[in-house]
């Protein structure tokens, strides 16, 4: 299952993150660091699916 939310991350990081997570702080988290710039999002999302 890590390499389904990996590969979501890597697409669409917040998907990634709410599959991992849910509707947390992180996952708000990564929706804006998604929108500030695409790779501060998919490096939080491999590191939020790493972590856990």
């Amino acid at each position: 299952m890590d390499i389904v939310r990996l590969i979501a991350a890597i697409l669409l990081p917040p998907l990634g993150v709410f599959l991992q997570v849910g509707l947390t702080g992180q996952f708000w988290l990564n929706i804006l660091l998604t929108l500030l710039g695409y790779i501060p999002g998919i490096v939080h999302a491999v590191w939020i699916i790493a972590r856990r």
